[in-house]
């Protein structure tokens, strides 16, 4: 080995691991711009949820709908990468944990299924401007769109 190549090697076996990552996205950072406050708001009820930003092949949420000032809905959510895929996991208040694969990356959205769950079997956040994103949460031949908007996380 020529001395040359000692060297790169060497200093690559030293490098910090968060360098060499550094150079290589994780799987997790397609899911950074969800990070934030979101907000979907009518006069009948409002809709929040919040992501944290990824760290360590993670990201935490959770999300609550209020109704007439009723805690109507609730669940706890993260995302998570396994090898070169993303699964989202949700537990809504009252019912099972179920995980959900990422399929047919996009930039701008993540679309998550599972057909073998009742309902829904597939959510996906398409981002529509840096401030804005529609969810969309179907299956079982119905579904729907909740149009969100970035609100400030001290609301």
């Amino acid at each position: 080995m020529r001395p040359t190549a000692s060297v790169v090697l060497l200093a690559l076996a030293l490098a910090p691991a968060g360098a060499l990552a550094a150079q290589a996205p994780s799987t997790i950072d397609r899911a950074a711009w969800l990070a934030g406050c979101w907000e979907s708001r009518t006069e009948r009820r409002t809709i929040q949820e919040i992501w944290m930003a990824p760290a360590g092949g993670f990201m935490l949420g959770g999300s609550r709908t209020v109704a007439g000032g009723v805690l109507r809905e609730y669940e706890h959510l993260h995302l998570r990468a396994a090898g070169d895929t993303l699964i989202y996991t949700a537990l809504p208040a009252r019912q099972q944990q179920t995980d959900f694969r990422a399929v047919a990356p996009v930039d701008g959205v993540l679309s998550f299924e599972n057909p073998a769950h009742d309902f829904p079997q597939k959510i996906t956040y398409r981002r529509t401007t840096p401030d804005s994103l529609v969810a969309r949460v179907e299956g079982g031949g119905r579904g729907f769109d909740i149009p969100m908007g970035r609100v400030s996380c001290g609301r």
